[in-house]
């Protein structure tokens, strides 16, 4: 007797887990699972590729002196020309991959720091006489006061290289920005570990922070 109910029991048993939408259900996943999985696998290989593709031109990339740039492509001070990055000692520094130039930074180099880009010119002009009459190198300020890339990646490695750059210099002491009052350069600068300086009637500076091996 006891058998006979036993073997009824699994009977039942066995029909109801048939019927049961729960159980079969379980059982979908569990024949899907492995399907999932591949596809995450596949989803994930994508994206590396796509992130490579992206940020995989930034290994090859080098820091460059610029004669000159595109200063229409300027979204800071595009009504500033070629000339007048050019003289006085002011620099024009750019990322370069392949033949490409990606990213732009142009700079003045002075030993105060200017509120205005009038400010900028007068004192860049200021430490380069004083440069020429003591036969030294120009100021003790690296004044950025543009910067914008063409490539995703750019402007964060251009900052990176030129604050390498400054670090070995020696006469540069301070990496200082003379920015436009916008959120995107509060941004920009806040992100790639600036800190703000001075906020000024139509701009503010921000500090990149040098510390020299001694």
């Amino acid at each position: 007797m006891r058998q006979l109910l036993k073997t009824v029991k699994e009977k039942l048993a066995s029909k109801y887990l048939k019927s049961d939408p729960l159980k079969r259900s379980f059982k979908s996943k569990k024949k899907f699972n492995p399907r999932i999985k591949a596809r995450i696998r596949k989803n994930k290989q994508i994206i590396s590729r796509n992130i490579e593709d992206i940020f995989g031109w930034i290994k090859g990339a080098e820091l460059v002196e610029l004669k000159e740039c595109n200063t229409d492509e300027d979204p800071v001070r595009p009504e500033l020309s070629n000339s007048f990055r050019t003289s006085y000692g002011r620099k024009i520094h750019g990322v370069k991959y392949k033949g490409e130039i990606h990213a732009v930074m142009c700079f003045a180099y002075t030993n105060e720091i200017p509120k205005s880009v009038e400010e900028l010119d007068r004192l860049s002009q200021d430490a380069h006489l004083q440069s020429t009459l003591r036969g030294q190198n120009v100021g003790k300020i690296a004044i950025a006061y543009t910067v914008w890339s063409k490539k995703k990646g750019g402007g964060k490695l251009i900052v990176k290289e030129v604050f390498k750059k400054i670090k070995k210099s020696n006469h540069l002491n301070r990496l200082i920005t003379l920015s436009p009052l916008t959120k995107m350069a509060s941004k920009f600068h806040s992100k790639n570990g600036a800190k703000l300086l001075q906020v000024n009637e139509t701009t503010q500076n921000f500090e990149y922070q040098v510390e020299k091996k001694q």
